[in-house]
């Protein structure tokens, strides 16, 4: 079983840092290139551009929990939420079509 994981593209796990305006800060967020394509996942599921979504997350993460001490972190529990969200999305589907 772990083959399917260890043995998977390194490009999945390289980190990839990209410059961010944050409320008006310049500033930089390393992920890995796979969370960065969810990241843009939520941002288009949201219809807001990439920088847009970026900050309006950061914004209300500030206003609900007055700090962000680790942006990416939060970003990276973001993705996982919104997969969980989805793969339950799916299996309800399923679930659905197969007691119809």
């Amino acid at each position: 079983m772990c083959r399917i994981f260890a043995g998977q593209n390194p490009a999945n796990y390289a980190y990839e840092t990209r410059s961010v305006r944050l409320m008006g800060h310049a500033t930089s967020v390393r992920l890995e290139a796979k969370y960065w394509v969810v990241v843009e996942e939520i941002a288009k599921s949201q219809g807001l551009p990439l920088p847009r979504f970026l900050s309006t997350l950061y914004e209300e993460a500030l206003e609900i929990n007055g700090e962000v001490p680790n942006f990416a972190s939060l970003l990276r529990c973001s993705c996982l939420i919104y997969l969980e969200a989805d793969f339950g999305r799916a299996r309800l589907a399923r679930e659905a079509q197969a007691a119809a």
